[in-house]
């Protein structure tokens, strides 16, 4: 058995697109035992991936060091005798437990200040490899290999008896068609499409027939308050009342998702729900839906994508201009005939 430690990132999303990465993983090695080490919040995504034996939890936050509490989380997985451990992100922190275990082959870009902490350094050739998920997918193999396409697909497993059980727990109606809304976007309020623009999607929603699901986490209550309050009757703020676990069933029962890019696009495009995601601060360029079939909105204006977490000149026209009419349609092209089953 050949056993590979991958040292997990720390957004949800990318931890969607580190995906392929896995697959390429099993295709290279036969007889293989893959495990994650990954923040709590991303462990609900990876117990559902299939590549993966088993979820290990960095109890590290954004920016912590604790050089104590990774060696100590070092020696415990020493025993596991990991042949290669692949770290993703390029912090200097990341690749510390897999030198304190002493893994013997440890992968993955340069990064900052990392020499000696891994000892199979890869440089980033972003032409080659714009995509985020190619990436992390050129990790696979050894250095100079090619990426191969088509990457294998991100998916999550889906389980219909916890589906069922979450909906009903949620008070949700399984037989009503549903549009999944995610407003939220953690990296900042650029990314958001604004909530007047959700709420008069969400109206014309209802009026086909729709029930409107606000999707996303406590951080986002507030925001889908607003968004439910302004929609009317119809609409239903879910955010901060459910687990990323059943999120991710929530978004599997939609007919349609419409989101922001966030890590919730991610997981709407690993279920396999037809999805219109909206861009505007930042570009389906580096970090796509993995679906073939996504609807992606993009103005593409002179001054978009800026990258920023808020609009540096003030008037946010890369997601005001894109308009409730436009994302109904896009939404209708994604899935139709959405309000029937």
């Amino acid at each position: 058995m050949f056993k590979i430690l991958v040292v997990g990132p720390s957004w949800i999303g990318d931890t969607l697109l580190a995906q392929p990465l896995f697959g390429l993983l099993h295709a290279r090695h036969r007889d293989l035992a893959l495990d994650v080490l990954a923040p709590g919040w991303a462990l609900p995504l990876v117990a559902r991936m299939p590549e993966v034996r088993r979820g290990l939890l960095a109890p590290f936050g954004h920016g912590e060091l604790r050089l104590g509490a990774r060696r100590k989380l070092a020696h415990e997985l020493r025993d596991e005798s990991y042949d290669q451990a692949i770290v993703l992100p390029n912090t200097f922190k990341s690749a510390l437990v897999p030198f304190f275990a002493g893994i013997p082959r440890r992968t993955g870009y340069r990064g900052e200040m990392r020499w000696g902490l891994l000892n199979d350094v890869r440089r980033l050739a972003p032409r080659v490899t714009p995509l985020l998920t190619e990436r992390y997918a050129a990790l696979a193999g050894d250095a100079g290999e090619s990426v191969p396409h088509p990457l294998p697909a991100a998916r999550l497993h889906v389980d219909e008896a916890n589906r069922s059980a979450t909906l009903r727990r949620l008070g949700l109606e399984a037989s009503q068609s549903a549009i999944a809304l995610c407003p939220g976007a953690e990296y900042g309020p650029a990314k958001r499409w604004p909530a007047e623009h959700f709420a008069g999607l969400a109206r014309e929603i209802a009026a086909l027939g729709c029930a409107a699901w606000i999707v996303g986490s406590d951080k986002d209550a507030s925001l889908g308050e607003t968004i439910a309050r302004s929609a009317g009757s119809g609409c239903v703020n879910l955010c901060g009342r459910t687990t990323l676990t059943e999120a991710i069933d929530v978004l599997a029962s939609a007919e349609v998702v419409v989101s922001n890019d966030s890590g919730l696009m991610h997981v709407a495009a690993a279920v396999g729900r037809p999805l219109v995601a909206l861009y505007g601060s930042s570009s389906p360029a580096f970090t796509p839906p993995l679906a073939p079939d996504a609807e992606i909105i993009r103005l593409g204006l002179p001054c978009s994508p800026c990258f920023k977490r808020e609009c540096p000149l003030h008037h946010f026209n890369c997601m005001n201009q894109i308009l409730p009419a436009r994302v109904l349609a896009a939404a209708h092209f994604a899935r139709i005939g959405f309000p029937h089953r």
